[in-house]
C-alpha cells in the first residue's frame, strides 16, 4: 500500500535541487514553488546556499526530518543518501528520477534492489526509479512541463513510460480533459501500476474520488492482483481505459497445439481487459478520445444525431457510427416538417441535420432543442460546428457550452477549425468542456466506449466434479502430453462426454477390436502433433480390409505409435482449447472446429472463471455464430450443451492448474448432443 508521505507529504526534500530549471533536480523545484505546494521545502545542494529562493543544506545529514525525498542524483550515490534518509530521517516516501538501474544492467539492478531493501525495511513507499514522478492534488512532484489542469473530477492516470505520460498529457490539454492525478512508476522497483491501482480501490470514495481511470501499461507483473483491483474499482462505478504496450507476435513462446499457437501473448491481454471490463485502446490518441468520452453524460442507447453546417465530416462520422454498432436513424414527421422551416433554405434535417455554413447561433440551439424534447428515437447528439475563418463562431460556442450542462442526452462536441476558431475553442474547454477535433477519431473512441465490455463475474464456484481422480491423474504424469487413455480419462472425470474408443498397439490387438467394432469408423495416427497434415486421419472405413490396410498405412508415418479406432460420427465440428501461461489465469477458446481455426481463426476467448452465462456469450460472440445456432433450414447444435461443455473445462483448468495446453478438436456437434473426438493434453508442474 502506498505509504501517505508519499501522497499528502507535509515536508518534502529535493535532492540534487539546482538554479538550473533545465535539469530534474531545478525544474521539480520550480513545479513545487509555481503550484505552491504548502508544506515544508527543503533543497540538498553541495554548491549553493539558496537554490530558487528556498534555503539549501550541503549534506543530507543535516537536514530535519521530512516526509518525502524527491532524488535526482546519479544512481551510485543514492543507496546511501537513502539509507540516511529511512534511519535518521523518518522518511518513508521516495520518488527517484535517476537512471542506471536495473534498466541499464545487472550492477544496476543491485543497487535498485539495495535501495528497495532499505525503504522497505522503513515500512517506506518507492516510486519509480526512473520516473517522471507524480502529481497530485497536494503537489506537483514532476520535472517535466506542461503541468496539466488539476481537477478532483478529473482521470487519474498511471503510465509506465514517464514520457509517454508527458506525451498524453501535452494531448489532453487541447481537448479540455482535466487530471485528478498522473502517477509514473517507471521500473516498478517497489510498486507498480497494481500497486496503484490497489491504492484507488482501497480509497475510492464514491462522489469524491475520480471515476475515470487511465493506464498505459508496459509490464502487468501481478495479474490476478490487477483484475482484483480494477474489477473491483468498475464494480464501484469507476470505467477504465487502458494501453497495453509490447503485445506483439515476436517474443511468445513457440506452442505445439492448435490453442497455443492461437493463444498468443496479446490474447491472454484481451482476455484480461475483458474480464475486468477495461475498455481497450491502442495509441494515445485514442485513449484521450476515449477519457473525454468518459467524462461525459453516459450515452444510454445506440440512436445518434449529428448536428453540422459541413457535409463531409458529418458523412465520414455516419460512416464510423454504423459500422461500429450505433445508428444514425432518418429523422421524419411533423417535428421534421417544423424544424425544417426554422432553417435556412437548403438545409436538411433528415440527419445528419445540415443547417450549411451559413447556419446560425440560434439556429443551432433550436436543433438541439428538437433533438433533445421533440426526436424521442436519438439518445445522444454530436455537433460538428467549425469555422472557415470569415467570422467568429463565439455565440455558436456559448450555445453548445450551456446546452451540453443542461440538456438530458449527452451532448458531444467536435470542433474541427483549430487554427480558425483557436481563441473560441480554448474558451469553450476553460468552461470545463471537452473539445474533440477528428470526428473520425471521435467516432471510433465513442462506439469503443458504448460496447466496452460488461464486467464478468471473477467468483463462480466450481462445479463438483470428480476432484480426487482428477488430481490423482495430475499427481501420477509426468510434464508432457498426456497418452490419450489418459486424457480421455481426464475429461470423463471433468463430465465431457468422448466418443468410445480403441487404441491398438499392435496387428493382434486390431484383429481382437475388430470384432467389437461397428462400421464406419475413424482410423488416426497417435504420435505425430497434427494428425491431418501428415495424413494422420482416415474417415469413412467401411470393413476389415480397409481397417488392415490403413492400420499398415498409418503405422508407416514418422513417430507414430498406435492407431485409433473410432465410430464414424456426423454433424458439425467445433473445439474447445485452453492455455495457462505465466501468472495469467488460464484462458479458455472456442470455436468452429477442425481445419477451419486456423483457415476462419474465428475464436473467442474468455478467462477462467468463466461461468455458463459467459460461456453462451463466448459462442454468440463468433462470427460463425449463425452456422451454429442454424440458419436456411439446417438445424444448429446444442448450443446449452457446448457452453456447458467450456464451463466444464473452465472448472477443470481451475481443479487442474497443471494443464498448460488443452485442445479439444473436434467434437462432434448435433442439434441433440455433442461428443469430443479428439483431445491434446500438455501438463506441465511448475517447481515450488
Amino acid at each position: 500500500m502506498l505509504h501517505k508521505s508519499l501522497i499528502s507529504p507535509k515536508s518534502i526534500v529535493v535532492i540534487g535541487g539546482s538554479d538550473n530549471i533545465h535539469s530534474p533536480g531545478g525544474r521539480v523545484l520550480k513545479n513545487l514553488i509555481d503550484n505552491h505546494f504548502d508544506g515544508e521545502l527543503f533543497v540538498v545542494n553541495p554548491k549553493k546556499n539558496h537554490v530558487q529562493g528556498v534555503l539549501t543544506y550541503s549534506n543530507v545529514v543535516d537536514i530535519p526530518q521530512v516526509d518525502l525525498a524527491i532524488i535526482a542524483i546519479a544512481a551510485r550515490f543514492i543507496p546511501e543518501t537513502v539509507k540516511i534518509l529511512t534511519q535518521q530521517k523518518n522518511t518513508k516516501g521516495f520518488i527517484i528520477f535517476s537512471a542506471g538501474f536495473s534498466e541499464k544492467d545487472r550492477e544496476g539492478g543491485q543497487i535498485e534492489q539495495e535501495i528497495v531493501t532499505l525503504i522497505n525495511h522503513a515500512d517506506g513507499t518507492l516510486l519509480g526509479p526512473n520516473n517522471i514522478g507524480l502529481i497530485n492534488q497536494n503537489y506537483t512532484g514532476v520535472f517535466t512541463t506542461p503541468i496539466p489542469k488539476l481537477d478532483p473530477k478529473g482521470v487519474d492516470f498511471i503510465s509506465g513510460s514517464g514520457a509517454t505520460a508527458v506525451f498524453i498529457m501535452e494531448a489532453a490539454q487541447n481537448t479540455g480533459l482535466t487530471f485528478s492525478s498522473v502517477y509514473t512508476v517507471g521500473n516498478s522497483a517497489q510498486i507498480g501500476v497494481e500497486e496503484v491501482l490497489e491504492y484507488f480501490d482501497h480509497n475510492f470514495e464514491n462522489g469524491v474520488s475520480s471515476k475515470v481511470k487511465l493506464l498505459y501499461i508496459e509490464s502487468i507483473k501481478n495479474p490476478n492482483k490487477f483484475l482484483k483491483h480494477t474489477a473491483s474499482l468498475i464494480q464501484k462505478g469507476c470505467k477504465i481505459a487502458a494501453i497495453k504496450a509490447g503485445s506483439s507476435e515476436e517474443g511468445n513462446r513457440a506452442a505445439s497445439s492448435h490453442t497455443g499457437a492461437l493463444a498468443t501473448s496479446d490474447v491472454f491481454i484481451d482476455a484480461l481487459f475483458k474480464k475486468a471490463g477495461i475498455i481497450r485502446c491502442f495509441g494515445r490518441n485514442e485513449l484521450i478520445g476515449v477519457a473525454g468520452i468518459l467524462q461525459q453524460k453516459a450515452l444510454t442507447g445506440k440512436n445518434i444525431a449529428i448536428i453540422t453546417h459541413a457535409g463531409g465530416p458529418a458523412v465520414m462520422l455516419t460512416d464510423i457510427l454504423s459500422k461500429n454498432g450505433l445508428k444514425v436513424p432518418q429523422l421524419k414527421g411533423k417535428a421534421c416538417d417544423y424544424l425544417i422551416h426554422e432553417l435556412f433554405d437548403g438545409s436538411s434535417v433528415s440527419n445528419p441535420i445540415d443547417f450549411l455554413a451559413t447556419g446560425t447561433a440560434e439556429q443551432l440551439e433550436i436543433i438541439i432543442d428538437y433533438c433533445e424534447n421533440q426526436f424521442d428515437k436519438i439518445d445522444g447528439i454530436v455537433v460538428v460546428f467549425g469555422s472557415p475563418g470569415l467570422t467568429s463562431v463565439h455565440d455558436a460556442y456559448t450555445v453548445l457550452d450551456k446546452k451540453i450542462k443542461s440538456c438530458k442526452k449527452p451532448i458531444f462536441a467536435v470542433l474541427p477549425s483549430v487554427i480558425n476558431a483557436k481563441d473560441e475553442i480554448l474558451k469553450f474547454i476553460n468552461k470545463g468542456n471537452i473539445a474533440f477535433s477528428d470526428e473520425v477519431l471521435f467516432g471510433k473512441s465513442l462506439t469503443k466506449v458504448y460496447n466496452e465490455p460488461l464486467l464478468k463475474s471473477n467468483q463462480i464456484l466450481i462445479k463438483q466434479t470428480d476432484n480426487k481422480h482428477i488430481k490423482e491423474i495430475i499427481k501420477n504424469s509426468k510434464n508432457g502430453y498426456l497418452s490419450p487413455k489418459k486424457a480421455n480419462e481426464l475429461l470423463s472425470h471433468a463430465g465431457i462426454d468422448f466418443v468410445k474408443e480403441f487404441e491398438v498397439e499392435t496387428l493382434d490387438q486390431l484383429l481382437k477390436t475388430e470384432k467389437l467394432l461397428k462400421y464406419p469408423v475413424v482410423q488416426k495416427v497417435v504420435g505425430p502433433l497434427h494428425k491431418s497434415d501428415s495424413g494422420g486421419v482416415i474417415l469413412d472405413v467401411k470393413n476389415k480390409n480397409e481397417l488392415l490396410k490403413n492400420y499398415n498405412q498409418l503405422m508407416k508415418i514418422e513417430g507414430a505409435k498406435s492407431i485409433l479406432i473410432q465410430p464414424m460420427l456426423s454433424g458439425k465440428e467445433v473445439f474447445i482449447g485452453a492455455k495457462n501461461e505465466g501468472d495469467f489465469s488460464p484462458i479458455v477458446m472456442c470455436g468452429l472446429g477442425g481445419i477451419f481455426i486456423e483457415v476462419l481463426k474465428d475464436v473467442s476467448v474468455n478467462m477462467v472463471p468463466i461461468s455458463k452465462t459467459e460461456a453462451l456469450n463466448m459462442i454468440q460472440n463468433l462470427k460463425t455464430f449463425p452456422i451454429l445456432k442454424g440458419m436456411r433450414g439446417q438445424k444448429g447444435i446444442n448450443l446449452e450443451k457446448f457452453a456447458d461443455n467450456i464451463f466444464k473445462i473452465s472448472n477443470l483448468l481451475q481443479i487442474a492448474p497443471e494443464i498448460a495446453e488443452l485442445d479439444i478438436n473436434p467434437l462432434m456437434a448435433t442439434f441433440d448432443d455433442i461428443v469430443a473426438v479428439d483431445v491434446r493434453i500438455r501438463i506441465e508442474k511448475r517447481e515450488n
